[in-house]
């Protein structure tokens, strides 16, 4: 593991002292200790894509290398701007990436891992991205860094730092707090205690996909009525929305996060174009990036009920803070889901931070756990 203080004394040398980017277990030392120490030059950003873009901005209006990072899951949200933004055949932008390796080959990681961590090097290569992989050794990564950024400057093109597993490793604390009474496990239970059994259920990635699951075996439930959107960020709603549309007469919710909500927020603006009262976009809102260490996110200080409002969701008109206002909401959404508009429903759960408790790894058969939601939606 790096000497995080010695990590960003080496980038302040560099230059480098702008960061911007998307959480990840794998950079959780670097996350912490740039929102611990320099919280007026670190930006969580709603995805990477826009990551890309900021740091661009801060490059034009200052002159200054900035670091862009993420997990490498979110190369994806980023390659259009790193392609027709910062290339240099357009405005040739220098600057660092940061990218944490899940799946790295040869090391052993879930299933959803797999093709990213493959494709990791050889997207730098096509991306025309030249890249270094990271070691644990604080003088190798001193004149890693030393060399990349006299690249960028030179060159005015990115250069990647790919970390492996543990070189960027910190604590993942359980950082409970108190702002709301209700944790997403409760917030989970009530829901499925109160809609119809035959309810069909898109769980968001990270934690709410493994208290969906653990909790349909402690309840001694079915899980062909679930889909675990174990990764693909932000897109839960989407296929929630596909099989909604689909199967008009079964209700499907989704069990969305904050931070995957706003990494893909325009997916809301489908309520404004489809009939589909039988769905229900839940918002398990905790303000934090809880599944990769507990990092802040825009969650709490964002109105999601006036955002589906104006994306032509129906609502009750505020969050639900307690387990009382979120049992009464789901019954007053379920009484209008005769709308004659065939409006989906949108409901903000504010919960607080902190982990209900230790739950296993979610080990399971991805193919037969869609062969089976498949053969409880399709006649």
């Amino acid at each position: 593991m790096l000497d995080q203080t010695r990590v960003f004394d080496e980038l302040d040398k560099a230059g480098v002292r702008f960061y911007a980017g998307v959480p990840d277990s794998y950079l959780n030392g670097f996350c912490n200790h740039a929102l611990a120490h320099f919280p007026d030059r670190t930006v969580i950003a709603a995805n990477e894509g826009n990551a890309v873009g900021i740091a661009a901005g801060h490059w034009f209006a200052t002159g200054e290398l900035p670091l862009v990072y993420m997990q490498n899951s979110g190369i994806g949200n980023a390659v259009n701007p790193l392609a027709s933004l910062a290339d240099v055949h357009v405005y040739a932008v220098p600057m660092l990436l940061l990218v944490g390796w899940r799946g790295q080959p040869g090391t052993g990681d879930w299933p959803q891992h797999g093709l990213q961590g493959e494709a990791t090097i050889p997207l730098m290569d096509v991306l025309h991205i030249p890249h270094a992989v990271l070691s644990d050794d604080d003088a190798a990564f001193a004149a890693t860094v030393r060399a990349a950024a006299a690249f960028c400057k030179a060159e005015r093109k990115p250069y990647a730092l790919i970390a492996p597993k543990g070189v960027m490793a910190g604590d993942k604390a359980n950082n409970r707090d108190e702002t709301y009474p209700m944790g997403r496990e409760e917030a989970i239970a009530a829901i499925l205690d109160h809609m119809p059994p035959d309810t069909v259920y898109s769980a968001t990635t990270g934690r709410a996909t493994r208290e969906l699951f653990f909790l349909r075996e402690r309840r001694g439930e079915t899980k062909a009525r679930d889909y675990l959107n174990v990764g693909a960020m932000g897109h839960a709603s989407s296929v929630a929305l596909g099989i909604a549309m689909a199967r008009p007469d079964r209700p499907v919710v989704v069990l969305d996060g904050d931070c995957a909500a706003m990494m893909h927020l325009g997916a809301m603006t489908m309520a404004s174009k489809t009939r589909v009262p039988n769905l229900l976009h839940a918002v398990l809102n905790n303000g934090a990036h809880e599944s990769v260490g507990g990092q802040p996110s825009a969650g709490h200080l964002v109105d999601f009920t006036k955002i589906a409002e104006a994306c032509g969701y129906r609502t009750v008109g505020r969050p639900a803070t307690t387990k009382d206002e979120l049992v009464s909401a789901l019954a007053a959404l379920r009484a209008s889901a005769a709308d004659p508009d065939g409006r989906p429903a949108f409901l903000d759960i504010r919960i607080h931070k902190g982990l209900s408790g230790k739950l296993p790894p979610l080990d399971f058969s991805h193919r037969a756990a869609i062969d089976a939601l498949r053969a409880e939606l399709q006649p």
